[in-house]
């Protein structure tokens, strides 16, 4: 996202009539509020642009999944072009890939009537996650193999919130 206003959050507080100003005058109603310290710096906008990039959002989702469903000719095509846009696609193995693929447009259909991109952020970092595991040959081996780093089998693992025996 683009943001060409920003003020402090101090302006913000002490200045609020002249911060929506600058709001308004943005020529794209988004003002980029910046904090101190750690705490994150936040993005102002009005209600009507914010609903504006929802329906965007919405559409475009609503486009791509319908496309997915109505052509196998699209849905292969996309299929090819992901490691473009996931480049860390490349470590996953082909019928993991296919797997990433239907569960990204399931979950961005989901969560599109949800109204909240979350589900979706959580998806892409787990498969990223899976894919730096497949990237690392220590790794998949230590994974694949039937006993841990020394060959020692530590037993069953507990339930969460069980009480070891």
């Amino acid at each position: 996202m683009s943001i060409a206003a920003e003020i402090n959050f101090s302006e913000l507080s002490n200045k609020p009539a002249e911060s929506v100003r600058k709001l308004q005058a943005a020529p794209n109603q988004t003002l980029l509020v910046h904090r101190r310290g750690d705490e994150e710096d936040l993005v102002l906008t009005t209600v009507s642009r914010a609903e504006e990039v929802r329906e965007v959002v919405s559409f475009t989702t609503s486009l791509f999944v319908a496309l997915l469903q109505h052509s196998k000719e699209v849905s292969g095509l996309i299929a090819d072009v992901m490691p473009t846009v996931f480049p860390w696609m490349r470590f996953l193995p082909p019928e993991d890939r296919e797997l990433f693929a239907v569960e990204i447009v399931e979950t961005l259909e989901a969560a599109n009537s949800l109204g909240t991109p979350a589900p979706v952020i959580q998806l892409i970092t787990a498969w990223r996650h899976t894919a730096e595991v497949w990237a690392d040959p220590r790794l998949v081996e230590i994974l694949t193999t039937d006993h841990g780093l020394d060959g020692e089998d530590f037993g069953e693992v507990p339930e969460p919130g069980a009480t070891p025996r």
